[in-house]
């Protein structure tokens, strides 16, 4: 049987260096029906000029400005789709993989018919046999979303899950009838929690969430958000936290859930205002507001 076709969709914002380093990766994979499709998102670097003179096969699509990692995807997804792909992996830009990684994670897809949603085990890029994500836990009563083995060394225990609560968007396979059932990533995040609701909302259409266990990649943890300190990754998570538990728990769960944010929010801002950190505070209280005032069927 043909091979089924994958769009692989890689988001690119001033991050030249980490997706040349990402696409020259998937110049080794053993899988060669795919096409690789590059969005750049309002990029004001060189990234575009130096990826078309590299790979003059990367299909690029220029946004005007930074739409976000769920808007980004999506018009991606959408070319895809007029070009007829079977599958859709989005794949982070600061990832490099495993010759692989896309061979098994079809080989997983095909196996089963309700796999709709396929990821990588990820690795750490500096710590290359320490596990980033081994398959994940959702808690909403306390807003937990643990990836499971973190910052663990890889080893037997790690390698038999198979059905897992949700896989993050650096390297997740999505079937065409996924898309087509529940449609494309909610732009309304913008960045973060966008990839666990879409595997919320796949799951409540009956799919099935998988791990790959012999799919490899390496994430360079918080490259393409500007580290672990960038203030929008402060608004961002806090926001958005609040708009999937507004979205997807029932009222007992979010009673729970308020519970524990309010409390571990204010031992953080307790935290970082001593650190003199005020910056950092005002993004998160600014993320809680909008988070509680904002509608998402607007």
């Amino acid at each position: 049987m043909k091979a089924p076709r994958v769009s692989i969709i890689i988001l690119n914002w001033n991050g030249k260096k980490d997706t040349i380093e990402c696409l020259n990766s998937l110049k080794k994979i053993d899988y060669k029906n795919y096409k690789t499709i590059l969005v750049d998102n309002g990029s004001k670097d060189d990234s575009v000029k130096e990826i078309k003179k590299n790979f003059p096969n990367v299909k690029i699509i220029q946004n005007r400005k930074n739409l976000g990692f769920a808007e980004g995807n999506n018009i991606g997804i959408k070319y895809s789709l007029k070009n007829k792909a079977d599958y859709i992996l989005l794949l982070n830009n600061d990832t490099v993989v495993d010759e692989k990684f896309l061979s098994e994670m079809i080989r997983l897809a095909e196996s089963d018919e309700k796999g709709g949603i396929i990821g990588s085990k990820i690795y750490y890029d500096k710590l290359p046999d320490t596990i980033w994500f081994a398959g994940g836990v959702i808690d909403l009563k306390k807003g937990i979303f643990a990836h499971i083995g973190q910052r663990e060394k890889d080893s037997e225990k790690y390698s038999k899950l198979k059905e897992t609560d949700y896989i993050p968007g650096c390297s997740m396979l999505i079937k065409k009838s996924v898309i087509k059932s529940i449609c494309l990533l909610d732009p309304k995040y913008f960045a973060y929690f966008e990839d666990i609701d879409y595997c919320i909302r796949a799951k409540n259409r009956g799919y099935k969430i998988m791990l790959a266990q012999k799919s490899h990649i390496w994430h360079k943890i918080s490259c393409s958000s500007g580290g672990e300190n960038n203030l929008l990754k402060f608004y961002y998570k806090n926001r958005n936290i609040i708009l999937f538990i507004k979205k997807h728990a029932n009222k007992k769960m979010k009673i729970l859930f308020f519970f524990h944010f309010f409390k571990d929010k204010a031992i953080e801002i307790a935290i970082l205002t001593i650190k003199r950190k005020t910056a950092n505070t005002k993004a998160i209280l600014r993320g809680i507001y909008d988070g509680l005032t904002h509608n998402m069927d607007s």
